[in-house]
C-alpha cells in the first residue's frame, strides 16, 4: 500500500531530511551515524522521522538511489549525435569524473555500506547493470559499423572498461592517490579505452 501523497510542506521537511542525512553520513560514516544526529542536524523532531523513513537504511537507500542515477546518466554521453566513438568516450570519461568528483565523500561512504547490506548491493547491481547496457550497446553498434573487433564481447568489455574507470576514479578521489594531474590521468584511461576497443583516437 503506497502512503498518502505529502502536503508541501511534508515534502519541504523530507527533503531537509535528506539534505542532512547525507551531510551527517558524509561527516560520520554510516555505522557511526544514529537518526538522532540526522533530526538534530535537520532540526527535526526526533519522531517526525519516521513520518517519512522506516529506517536510518532506507534514507540511506533514497540518497545513494539518487546518486546512482545522476552517476548512470552520464552513459548518455555515449549517444551524442554526430559525435564520433572516440570523442563520445572522452565526454564520458569526464562527464563520469565531474559526477564522481561531486560524489568523492558519498562514494566513500558507499563502499562502505556495500560490505554489508545486501539491499543496498541488489539496487547497486541494478544500476550498474543499466550503466553497462548502455556501453554494451554502444561498442555493438560501432562492431556493426565495422569500427570495433567482432570477437570482443559488448557485455564484458563495457564491464571491464567501466571497472577500470571506477576504480582508478575511487583510488583517486576517494584513497587519495594522487597521480600526476588529473588530465593526464583521464587523457590515459581514454586511450586504454580506445586501444582496448581497437579504435583510433580520431574514430
Amino acid at each position: 500500500m503506497q502512503p498518502p501523497p505529502l502536503t508541501e510542506r511534508g515534502a519541504r521537511t523530507r527533503e531537509r531530511l535528506i539534505t542532512a542525512a547525507r551531510e551527517v553520513f558524509e561527516e560520520r560514516g554510516f555505522i557511526d551515524t544514529r537518526i538522532a544526529h540526522i533530526t538534530r542536524h535537520a532540526m527535526v523532531a526526533y519522531g517526525s522521522f519516521y513520518t517519512y523513513f522506516p529506517s536510518k537504511d532506507a534514507i540511506f537507500l533514497e540518497i545513494a538511489d539518487r546518486l546512482f542515477n545522476e552517476m548512470t546518466r552520464q552513459a548518455q554521453a555515449f549517444s551524442g549525435a554526430g559525435l564520433s566513438p572516440a570523442a563520445r568516450i572522452r565526454r564520458a570519461n569526464r562527464a563520469y569524473y565531474e559526477a564522481y568528483l561531486r560524489n568523492a565523500k558519498m562514494m566513500a561512504i558507499i563502499e562502505q555500506v556495500a560490505t554489508f547490506n545486501e539491499e543496498f548491493q541488489e539496487m547497486r547491481r541494478k544500476h550498474r547493470a543499466l550503466l553497462i547496457g548502455r556501453s554494451a550497446a554502444a561498442i555493438e553498434r560501432w562492431q556493426r559499423a565495422g569500427l570495433v573487433a567482432d570477437d570482443l564481447d559488448p557485455e564484458m568489455t563495457a564491464r571491464a572498461l567501466a571497472a577500470m574507470v571506477d576504480h582508478t576514479l575511487y583510488l583517486w578521489l576517494v584513497q587519495g592517490d594522487d597521480p600526476p594531474g588529473i588530465e593526464r590521468l583521464l587523457d590515459t584511461l581514454d586511450t586504454l579505452n580506445l586501444r582496448a576497443l581497437g579504435l583510433p583516437p580520431d574514430a
